[in-house]
Formats: C-alpha cells, sequence, structure tokens
C-alpha cells in the first residue's frame, strides 16, 4: 500500500490550493479516505473524509464551506481543495486510508499560509 500526496505549498491568506493523493497496492475503490493535518505543536486532526459506498463527505467545522474532499476512483486518486484559506490551516496535510481504524498513512505535504 502507498499513498503519495502532492499539491502543498505556500500560499497568500484567501488563496486556494488543491491537494492530491495518488493511492497504489489496493483496491481503492472499496475504501473511506481521509485527510488529517497536524500544526506545529498541536495534535493531528481529521479535517475531511469520504465513504467508499456513496461518496458521502464529513468536514471539520473548521474548513466546513472552505474545503472539498473529492475522490476519482479511475486514477485512484482523492483530493482536497482548500478554499480561503487561513493561516490557521498552515500545517502539515496527510491522506490516510480509512477515516478511524488504525491503517496506512501518506508522508505529508506541508501547506503555509501566510503574507
Amino acid at each position: 500500500v502507498q499513498l503519495v500526496e502532492s499539491g502543498g505549498g505556500l500560499v497568500q491568506p484567501g488563496g486556494s490550493l488543491r491537494l492530491s493523493c495518488a493511492a497504489s497496492g489496493f483496491t481503492f475503490s472499496s475504501y473511506g479516505m481521509s485527510w488529517y493535518r497536524q500544526a506545529p505543536g498541536k495534535e493531528r486532526e481529521l479535517v475531511a473524509f469520504i465513504t467508499s459506498s456513496d461518496g458521502s463527505t464529513n468536514y471539520a467545522d473548521s474548513v466546513k464551506g472552505r474545503f472539498t474532499i473529492s475522490r476519482d476512483n479511475a486514477k485512484n486518486t482523492v483530493y482536497l481543495q482548500m478554499n480561503n484559506l487561513k493561516p490557521e490551516d498552515t500545517a502539515v496535510y496527510y491522506c490516510k486510508r480509512r477515516v478511524w481504524t488504525d491503517d496506512y498513512w501518506g508522508q505529508g505535504t506541508q501547506v503555509t499560509v501566510s503574507s
């Protein structure tokens, strides 16, 4: 199993980024996928997840209305579209197979929101 994130970077407040997580080594369409983030000095927190069955989504209150999680089962990829970014969104963002169950993680991609 391999999860590889990309798309992070430096962006000004109010800007947008789209993170991608390319999955391999398993039947992607059969698994729920999630995005977590960890800011310096803070615990890792769940940002969003998307189910395998019907593509239902759920978001942390702090990102609701600004972030959108989606998946492309043909490309074995899950995305996180992040709009209206705020400095408090600065963190390392991780892709994870499944949501709550201990499972595989990507290596993370840094997102920095600063002017």
